[in-house]
């Protein structure tokens, strides 16, 4: 019973080889968050190895991303990281959300929730685990970035408005 299972097992694992999902990696950077922020050099490297593949529109793929189930894990993975932010469509948010999202950053950085423990666990993507250095560098650059929208743009227009409470029946 036990050798039926696994050769159905075996067989099934095979069968999913054939389906995988489509890969992240447009290069369209249009509305890339460089495009109207400073990126300096340190800053830039930072997020390209601790943050775009999950966090843009443009994910270097590991050779054991190949494999299903790997492959579909990976892709949920990097789309549920996607809709939190994605750097590439940055600044098609409203100034509010970006501002919000800077703030977002510094406290995902700060509190060592970024990158998940997940994505650097048994030694994978080691350029990923940052350093106390390299989360001091983020932390400040978005400070920096606030910093410059608290400067041209007026407080309110900063600040995500929510919709009113509807009033009980």
């Amino acid at each position: 019973m036990i050798r039926k299972i696994l050769i159905v097992l075996i067989v099934l694992l095979i069968i999913a080889q054939f389906f995988r999902p489509e890969k992240n990696q447009s290069n369209d950077n249009t509305y890339h968050i460089s495009t109207k922020y400073a990126l300096p050099a340190n800053v830039e490297q930072v997020l390209k190895d601790g943050c775009y593949d999950c966090h843009s529109n443009y994910t270097e793929y590991p050779w054991y991303s190949q494999v299903q189930p790997v492959a579909a894990w990976m892709n949920n993975h990097v789309k549920e990281g996607k809709s939190e932010l994605n750097f590439s469509n940055f600044t098609q948010r409203k100034i509010a959300g970006q501002n919000h999202k800077f703030e977002e950053i510094i406290e995902t950085v700060k509190e060592h929730e970024m990158p998940l423990s997940s994505y650097t666990w048994l030694g994978m993507h080691p350029k990923a685990k940052l350093s106390d250095e390299q989360r001091q560098t983020l932390v400040n650059w978005a400070q920096a970035q606030m910093d410059m929208l608290k400067a041209q743009y007026p407080a309110d227009s900063l600040v995500i408005k929510r919709p009113p409470p509807t009033p009980a029946k």
